[in-house]
Parts: structure tokens; sequence; C-alpha cells
């Protein structure tokens, strides 16, 4: 029988890297596919081509720059132009790494993808819908950026890192099979603002300058002057550009009116967010309220909390206790509370 044909996602990284050579292992024919979203991309496909070679499988490379920044760089921008902090990551795996790039690989014959993540998909017999699950290695685990994912995504897909028990392990296992990319650094950041300098990023890519504001409080009194809406995000304390005598917050920024409202030790919490751009992933649609753990960022514990659903594309959260610097922009994602699988999740409005 001829085994399936897996085209895998290289990012030129040791976790992408791993993961094809688990596929090899597991008797796929693998393919390895290289998705260049960016200019700087020339030392990644450098690196994801000899790890290719010495794996002995085909090596593709696939220009998305221009969808790169239609669909990621300019949703990004204009997030930040409007007061929202976005997540960049979140569009990107939707529409480029698990759409485009599978319809690419069906060019190449392939019956699925694959991606260095760290998460589990599982097949639950009962319903028939594909879940979405949390990788064996908790601190790595990736499962909080892929909460849009389809179910034909789903279906589709492979993620051979869920079942390690840490990136240590991943590393081991790239030092055994002699790959250079071993002890290659984890890519931390926004990959296509390599000095993290969103400001002079936006502005260089918008042609927009920053226009400076007010400061004010909740009651709309002037507190200072800001330097830009783009310069900051929910929850901030330092870096504001003005001392008050005391620690304030940002707790809300308005970009019709240009301004960014502080506030003091305690307001930078709420007990209850809107979210939208919906998707859910072991049902359709969210009928009635629903008990879940959730995180407001990617970094956040998960914290219990009510889904409510308000509208066709709309749901209330309200959490038990009040969580920090809920930000519009940012991703809310709901885990089941008994397995911490997957429930959905939306964009906080």
């Amino acid at each position: 029988m001829k085994p399936e044909k897996v085209a895998i996602g290289m990012s030129g990284g040791v976790d992408s890297s791993v993961a094809a050579a688990l596929l090899k292992k597991s008797g796929y024919e693998v393919i390895g596919l290289t998705m260049i979203l960016w200019d700087n991309d020339k030392n990644a496909i450098e690196d994801a081509k000899r790890v290719c070679e010495k794996m002995e499988i085909e090596h593709h490379c696939v220009d998305f720059r221009d969808e790169f920044n239609k669909i990621v760089i300019d949703y990004f921008v204009e997030e930040y132009q409007s007061g929202r902090t976005p997540n960049p990551c979140i569009v990107c795996n939707r529409f480029l790494k698990f759409d485009a790039m599978q319809s690419y690989a069906e060019t190449l014959g392939a019956d699925k993808i694959a991606t260095g993540h760290y998460a589990k998909i599982q097949l639950d017999e009962e319903s028939g819908r594909y879940l979405l699950k949390q990788a064996n290695s908790c601190e790595k685990d990736q499962t909080y950026v892929l909460y849009s994912l389809t179910q034909k995504q789903l279906s589709r897909t492979l993620m051979p890192l869920g079942e390690l028990k840490s990136k240590a392990e991943t590393r081991e296992i790239a030092e055994q099979l002699g790959f250079d990319v071993a002890t290659k650094a984890d890519s931390m950041e926004i990959c296509f603002i390599p000095d993290q300098d969103y400001v002079k990023f936006i502005e260089r890519y918008s042609g927009k300058k920053c226009t400076p504001g007010d400061f004010v409080d909740a009651n709309g009194n002037v507190l200072g002057k800001h330097s830009g809406i783009i310069n900051y995000t929910i929850g901030q304390r330092k870096g504001l550009g003005v001392t008050f005598g005391k620690p304030m917050f940002v707790t809300r920024i308005d970009a019709e009116k240009n301004t960014v409202v502080l506030g003091e030790k305690g307001t930078e919490f709420s007990q209850e967010l809107m979210a939208n751009k919906l998707n859910f992933i072991p049902f359709e649609k969210l009928t009635q309220p629903i008990q879940v753990v959730a995180k407001v960022r990617y970094s956040a514990k998960p914290a219990p909390a009510t889904v409510i659903p308000e509208g066709e594309d709309m749901v209330r959260v309200v959490f038990d206790l009040p969580q920090r610097a809920v930000t519009p922009g940012q991703a809310v994602v709901f885990y089941d509370k008994n397995d911490m699988s997957v429930i959905g999740g939306g964009i906080i409005r």
C-alpha cells in the first residue's frame, strides 16, 4: 500500500525539522515545504533545505509574501492604528499556514499537511468532529494560537510534536539525528519585526507618523500628553513618558478621540469582556451559556469563566475573578475545565 503523502511546513527551526523526521519514521512520504512570508527569510530557507537534504526528502519553497502582506501585516498595522493590540500569529495560522499552505500542498499531491506546533488533534468518534487538545509538553503548548482552525483544516493536519514531553526532548532528537538546527534559538517575537520596534515598523509601513494626543482619566480630564496611540497597550504602566507621582495604568485606548485613558492601580482589571469572530471546535455554534476556563493572552493562566452567547457572532465572557489587562484585539480562548481541550475562542472587542 502506498504511504500517505504529507507536506510539512518547514521554517528552518528545530521544531518543524524534528516533526518532519518523526513523520518519516512513522512511514509517511514527507515533503518539506517552506513558505516565504517576508524578505528576511533567506537563512530559514537554507536551514530547512539542509535538513531536507539530510533526510533525503523533497524541499519546496513557495512565495507567499503578497498574501502575508495583505492578510497579516495590513491587519497588524490597521489594528494598532485603531487602538487595538492584535495577535498576527493567529491570523497567519488560519489563513496562510493552514489554508494557503494546504491548497499549495494539494498541488504537490499531498494528502495532508503537518506543522511543528505543540498541540494534539484527535477525532471524536461519537460526534465525528476533530478536537484540538493540549500538548503533552504543557509549557510549550500552542493551542491558544490555533483555536481558530476549522474542522476541514484540523481533519487534514498532523502535529507530531504534541506527543513529546518537552522542548528538551525535541532538541535531543534533533541532536541524535545530526541536525545543525538542534541548538537554534526559538523565535519568540513577531517574525516580520526583527528589532521588535513596532512603532517604527508601523510608521514606515503605513507612511503615517504617530499623532500625539491626550492622556485622560475615566471622566475625560486631561492628565498629560501621549506620543501616539500605537505606543501603548492595555495594562501598560511603564514607558508612558509622563510621571504622575503614583502608578497609573492604561485602561482604554480611543482611536477616534486620539486619547489614552489612564487609571490608578486596580482599574487595569476587568471581570467581563465581549468577543466576536468566533470559532468553536467540538460543536458548530454556542446556543446556551457554558462553563469554561479561559485565557485572555498566550501567557495568561486559564481562569474559570462563563461564556454567554449574545447574538449571531458575539459572546459575553464573565470571569469568576477579575482579569488583568483584558486587551481589545487579543484572542480569548476557551478550554474544557476537565481535560483542557479547546472549546473555541474569539477576538476581544
